[in-house]
């Protein structure tokens, strides 16, 4: 497949060079990335396309109630099930269950686990109004409930082993075993009320706090709705219309090229909310134009990990944590969306800081703008996405349908695009090609939420979550820094070897009632845990992002991990803003003030940390004039921009106006140095010009 990218510089200054989407159609919520996938076939394809359309039939049935199901009120347990029977046996045929197992047929042990998936799930399905009427998944439970629940707990297991790796898998099964062995003395804090294990497999399959918990919640209520509208913009050409705006935008100013992965990758990023997909779209696209216009080839793959990671925290489609957390918190999905602005801007802006910062030190021009797309011609073709995002957008904040918002949006973004975009207009074949594509994207995610969900009834099960936060009070004491340490450090290790949906998931449950017992404000607590396991994507040394992009740009990919970390280095600072000013993620007394004004603080404040990081400093000039000085401005202007970004008060013993005292006696003195020593070395080249 030929990678698209502007003309070379030499080329023809007239030719312009459009950049499409290789990957249009291609659309998935989870975080890891599955090499080795089973492409299905023949009856098993078309069974995949017939269910996919039943779930999102069922979906919409539940969601607009339509009342389908004539004389019949389905409950939502029942609704859950449904979609479980529908979408998880699946996961056998689609992810193999070893490196040895064939890809080009379904070998019949997947099979049988497939239909033993179907026949437990039907059987639960058929008795779960009963088991709510008699209380089954507390006490009494018959025996063949218990067998059909051990083999879909087992076949549970088996689905998070083959979608989130041994990983997600070792993390998960001793806690989902947790209850039967809680009494144990040398679990010291997480001993708890011990089950039977005829108990805590009834409690598991079905108790709305297990395996119907939460994630499968979040999955069926919301989360179907958001990915078939992402699924149907990647495949109506939206891929190509971010592109070539970010192209035709960002493409002149020095360092053009990075800054179009950024500006690219967080446009896509608000749709998809998909980290490695975002990184093979976009990335295919602007990392090489990067490396054609002087960035190494590991650098490149770094600043396309990095923008693409921010996938996950950018609204108004997030990934699928972000449902989750509105599950958690009891909130609609738009006030999670609205919290999440003013992290995914700083985020950005962040990183579009170190670029430019980079490109300067290292002279990095733009793109000519005779070889970038117009933008004037890319918003005549595209102008309805637009429409269409602005539809959602209002569903979401003004009308607060979330459940109907992605729907409306979806069906409006069809009619256009049949109207008006003869390239992409849709076939048969196409809408049977969507319905595949979104049934693996389902398939993948219901198999690690269902999985996660086990993680949630253990601990809801044995009680322990009350005190767990106790004793981790006890050992933080009323050091609020010390317990968000602790916090960052589990979470981005957690990290490294499960999804950000996983590690949100354990934190939620194990760390966030402690912070919360602190005081701190619930939605900055949670935004922080997610925002920290969001971060191990670009954090070696498993880096999933940065691995993905490091196979585009040809680069070693632990470097680019490396790499990654140094380019991302400042967003280490920012999930701590958010606990300390809940205004950054718009709660608090005064939250759309306060909250941009703390922004704008925080700005100014990366500017200078994204000074010092890459040693070219804005409105001052390169570092490196101050010779010897170098280093001492740069970790001076570190420190400074640390101490006026950071929000006073509030769990700091320090208030505003000390740490913007602080911040001015280290940063004047310091830009004050740099500022003569750059003049110095301008004037000294204006001279030497002058003389030439």
């Amino acid at each position: 497949m030929a990678t698209p990218g502007p003309a070379d510089t030499s080329a023809a200054p007239k030719q312009r060079v459009e950049f499409d989407d290789p990957h249009a159609g291609v659309s998935g919520p989870m975080e890891a990335e599955t090499t080795r996938l089973r492409t299905l076939t023949g009856g098993w394809r078309w069974l995949l396309i017939a269910l996919t359309g039943a779930t999102i039939f069922l979906c919409l049935n539940q969601q607009f109630t339509w009342r389908f199901f004539l004389g019949y009120t389905q409950l939502n347990t029942e609704y859950y099930y449904l979609l479980i029977v529908l979408m998880l046996p699946f996961t056998f045929l689609i992810f193999p269950g070893s490196a040895n197992a064939p890809l080009d047929r379904v070998p019949w042990y997947d099979v049988l686990l497939f239909l033993a998936t179907v026949a437990s799930g039907v059987y639960l399905m058929l008795n779960i109004r009963k088991a709510a009427e008699l209380g089954w998944e507390f006490n009494g439970a018959p025996q063949p409930i218990i067998w059909a629940g051990l083999v879909m707990w087992a076949l549970l297991m088996e689905a998070l082993r083959r979608t989130g790796g041994w990983s997600l898998l070792l993390s998960v099964l001793p806690f989902t075993l947790y209850p039967l062995f809680a009494e144990w003395q040398g679990l010291g804090p997480l001993r708890g009320a011990q089950s039977t294990l005829e108990q805590a497999t009834a409690y598991h399959v079905l108790s709305t706090e297990s395996l119907l918990g939460i994630p499968v919640q979040a999955f069926a209520e919301t989360v179907i709705g958001f990915l078939v509208f992402g699924t149907a913009l990647m495949m109506t050409g939206a891929g190509k219309f971010f592109i070539n705006l970010a192209f035709g935008l960002c493409g002149t100013f020095r360092g053009g090229a990075a800054k179009v992965g950024i500006f690219a990758s967080g446009l896509l990023g608000m749709m998809s909310g998909s980290i490695v997909s975002n990184v093979l779209t976009a990335g295919t696209m602007t990392i090489p134009v990067m490396k054609k216009t002087g960035f190494t080839p590991s650098y490149a793959a770094a600043i396309e990990a990095c923008a693409s990671t921010g996938a996950v925290l950018a609204p108004p489609v997030m990934g699928a944590t972000a449902f989750v957390i509105a599950q958690f918190l009891n909130v609609s999905y738009a006030e999670v969306a609205l919290a999440a602005i003013i992290p995914a801007t700083l985020y950005y802006v962040a990183l579009f800081m170190q670029v430019d910062a980079y490109a300067a030190r290292h002279g990095l021009k733009g793109l000519k703008r005779e070889e970038l797309p117009s933008i004037w011609v890319t918003l005549k073709e595209g102008w309805y996405y637009v429409f269409v995002v602005a539809l959602l957008v209002v569903m979401l904040l003004h009308f607060k349908r979330e459940s109907h918002a992605p729907f409306y949006a979806t069906a409006l973004l069809l009619v256009l695009n049949q109207a008006f975009n003869k390239e992409k207009r849709w076939t048969l074949r196409t809408i049977f090609d969507f319905l595949e594509v979104n049934g693996r994207t389902f398939v993948e995610l219901i198999g690690i939420l269902a999985g996660c969900g086990l993680l949630i009834g253990a601990f809801s099960m044995t009680g322990v979550v009350s005190s767990l936060a106790n004793d981790l009070l006890s050992i933080a004491g009323t050091n609020a820094l010390l317990l968000l340490a602790m916090c960052a450090i589990t979470s981005l290790i957690l990290g490294l070897g499960l999804t950000t949906t996983a590690c949100y998931i354990f934190l939620a449950i194990l760390v966030a009632p402690a912070l919360e017992k602190m005081g701190l404000n619930k939605m900055a607590v949670h935004m922080f845990i997610f925002y920290w396991g969001m971060l191990s994507s670009i954090t070696p040394p498993v880096a999933i992002a940065s691995f993905a992009a490091a196979g585009i740009a040809g680069a070693p990919a632990m470097k680019t991990g490396w790499e990654s970390m140094w380019v991302g280095s400042i967003i280490y600072f920012l999930p701590f803003f958010f606990v300390m000013a809940p205004e950054l993620v718009l709660q608090g007394d005064a939250p759309y003030l306060m909250g941009l004004l703390l922004a704008l603080k925080a700005a100014i404040g990366t500017l200078i940390i994204c000074g010092g990081i890459q040693g070219y400093m804005a409105f001052v000039g390169d570092l490196r004039t101050a010779g010897g000085l170098e280093w001492p401005i740069r970790v001076a202007l570190i420190i400074g921009g640390v101490l006026f970004a950071t929000p006073g008060g509030g769990i700091l013993p320090i208030g505003t106006y000390q740490l913007n005292a602080a911040a001015l006696a280290v940063l004047v003195p310091a830009l004050g140095f740099a500022y003569v020593f750059a003049a110095r070395a301008r004037t000294a080249a204006a001279t030497r010009t002058g003389a030439t």
